[in-house]
Parts: structure tokens; sequence; C-alpha cells
């Protein structure tokens, strides 16, 4: 077996009972240079971003605060992420504690994949990170599904680099050098990446199909859902990251006239909020019982809107209510003085309308 020296030419470190074709491993790990280092740069450059450049995103107080940003993914999630979300959203520590992690994660793996220490579990590392980035924010992206693009092509880079390993110019292959013993260690042979992977080559080339098929089904599946264009035509997806929507539950008239209901804004871009402008509540023929219009809305009382969490919300605004992606409340409307009498025991339809002019109803029953 051999470790690349920087000169390109070849050191034994240990006698195997397959020969090695050491150039063609000096080639692919010259090769892979390019694709290790900015894979690493990648995931370096998310972990440094909240400890060193924008240390804001780690803060609770900060507009920028990372809560926000999940909370924003959560609509459209995959496979039970979003419940996780959900229940990070309602503990707090667990939450701070997870992002934490979650970036010492990155910061660590985009290091370890540019210095090439540990190259393979580094490698390993940024996958995990991929798939959740993927099942989180994959649907995420107005004019195209960019969030899933920089996770996907993450993905595939961290499985080439996870067979190949670290190769030439790494840290691996420096220790493998000074310490020709490690080349008998199973686990330096797993964990870094100066030399292929202990296995014949049989098992390497099924490993090496296992690790195909698998990112090449889990990205073609998760695209085929977010945007069809492979067995189905191109879609929007099931959670538009364009056009905001709200999801309304719940309608009711309570016994002092008042309207409640519940709003999810469950579709749309995080990068501006959803405005509404008017609520109406319509009788079963269509006439008007009672309207808020955004003076109104406005001025509804803090006491008026019950948030499900502490960071996207409903909230009033100059012109009406406004809500960040991913915010869910119960909102409860005015009495409805002049319609009180005739409308108890009905039903009736409420209808908000946004901004741009898209409107949302809700059947309301009488208390």
């Amino acid at each position: 077996m051999t470790a690349i020296t920087f000169g390109g030419t070849t050191r034994a470190v240990a006698s195997v009972s397959t020969r090695t074709g050491s150039e063609t491993w000096r080639i692919v790990a010259l090769a892979l240079l390019p694709v290790r280092f900015i894979q690493g740069f990648i995931y370096w450059g998310g972990g440094s971003r909240r400890f060193i450049y924008a240390p804001s995103k780690l803060d609770p107080y900060a507009a920028t605060w990372m809560a926000n940003k999940f909370q924003s993914a959560m609509p459209g999630a995959l496979l039970g992420t979003d419940h996780i979300i959900a229940f990070l959203l309602h503990h707090f520590y667990l939450l701070y504690a997870s992002l934490i992690i979650f970036s010492t994660g990155e910061l660590l793996a985009g290091v370890f994949l540019m210095a090439g220490f540990m190259a393979r579990a580094a490698a390993l590392a940024s996958i995990a990170f991929s798939i959740v980035l993927m099942l989180m924010f994959g649907w995420q992206g107005a004019t195209c599904i960019d969030e899933w693009t920089m996770a996907g092509s993450n993905l595939a880079m961290g499985a080439t680099l996870m067979l190949a390993g670290a190769g030439a110019l790494s840290i691996d292959n420096l220790l493998l050098l000074r310490r020709p013993a490690l080349a008998g260690q199973a686990w330096f042979r797993w964990m870094a990446g100066a030399m292929p992977l202990p296995l014949s080559d049989r098992r390497f080339r099924n490993l090496a199909l296992a690790v195909f098929a698998s990112a090449a089904v889990f990205s073609v599946a998760t695209y085929s859902y977010y945007r069809g264009s492979v067995v189905t035509a191109f879609h929007g997806g099931p959670v538009s990251a364009a056009r905001h929507n709200l999801a309304l539950a719940n309608g009711s008239v309570l016994p002092d006239g008042s309207v409640r209901f519940h709003a999810y804004l469950n579709g749309g871009t995080p990068a501006a909020p959803s405005n509404i402008m008017a609520a109406t509540l319509l009788n079963q023929d269509g006439s008007v019982l009672e309207q808020w219009d955004g003076t109104a809305l406005s001025h509804l009382p803090s006491s008026a809107i019950a948030n499900e969490f502490a960071y996207n919300r409903f909230a009033t605004g100059p012109f009406g209510l406004s809500a960040k992606m991913g915010a869910e409340a119960t909102i409860t409307l005015p009495r409805v003085a002049a319609a009180e009498p005739e409308f108890r025991g009905k039903a009736a339809t409420l209808r908000l309308r946004t901004v741009n002019g898209n409107s949302f109803e809700l059947p309301v029953k009488a208390g």
C-alpha cells in the first residue's frame, strides 16, 4: 500500500496482498483537491458566519436569529422534520443547543475537509448535513429551488470524498508518511483519507454503487416532489416558495359576538411578510355582516393575537395584520355588533384579503 508524497512520487508504507495502482491513486487524489477544498469551505463558511462574522445569527434577541429561518422552513419540511422544528421552537434550550451543535459540526467538518484531516469522517458528516438541509429547506427558492440545488451538490461532493478520501496535500497523508504503521489500522483507513478503503475491489465496487444509488434516488425523488419534471410536468411544489398562502381553520363566533379563527402562513417567500388588509364576514347569501378594514386590523390589541411561536409571528402593522413565513396564531376580531341577533345559530364565511389581492376564506359557525 502506498501514501502520496507532495512531489508526486510514492512511498511504501505497508505490504498488502493486493497491489494498488499508485499512479492512478495519485491522479485521483490531485484531481479531487478543488472538490475537497470547496466542499470544506462551504461548510466552514456556514459555521464561521454564525460564530465569527455574523454572531447575531446565534443571538435570540437579534432580528437575524436562526430560529426565524428554521420556522420559515417548517411549512415545506419533509419526512416529519416539520414536527421536529416545531418541537424545538417550543423548547428554547433544546433549540439553542441544536443550533450550536449544528453550527459547530459545520465548522469542524469544513475545517477538517479543507485541511484533509479525518477526511472520510468529515465527508460523512457533510453528507448528513446535506440531507438535513434538503429535507428542511429544499423547497425554498422563488424562481428555482436554490436551497435544494446547493445541498444536492454538496451531497454528491460529500459522497465522492467519503469514497475517495483526502488524497494529496492533506494532513491524513502527512500523518501516514510520518507514521507508516497507521496503514494497518482499520479505524484510520475508514476515517482518514490518505489510502483506499480496506476493501476488496468487489466490495468497494458494491459500496460505491450503493452510495451512488442512494444519493441519486434521494436527490431525484426530492426534486420530483418539490418541482416535478421527472415523471410528471413541472409544478410549483406542494408548498409554494413564491406565493403566500394562508391556511385558515377553526372559525367561530364566540358568545360575546367576536370572531375567532386560526391562521397559518404556510406558503411563500421568507424574504417578505404577508400583509392582511381586510377581513369580511359574509352571510350565506353573500351579504356583508361585518367588515374590518386595515385601520381596524392595525389597532387590534395584542391580546387578540395568540401566536403559537415566539419567533416568526402575526402582528399588527401600519396597514393591517402582518405575518412572517411559518407564523401561526389564533386571532380574535372585535364583536359583530350590528349583525349578532340575526346571525346567532347560522353559518357564515370569513374572507381575508391580502395586499397583493389574494383572498382566503373560512366557514364560520356561530357559538
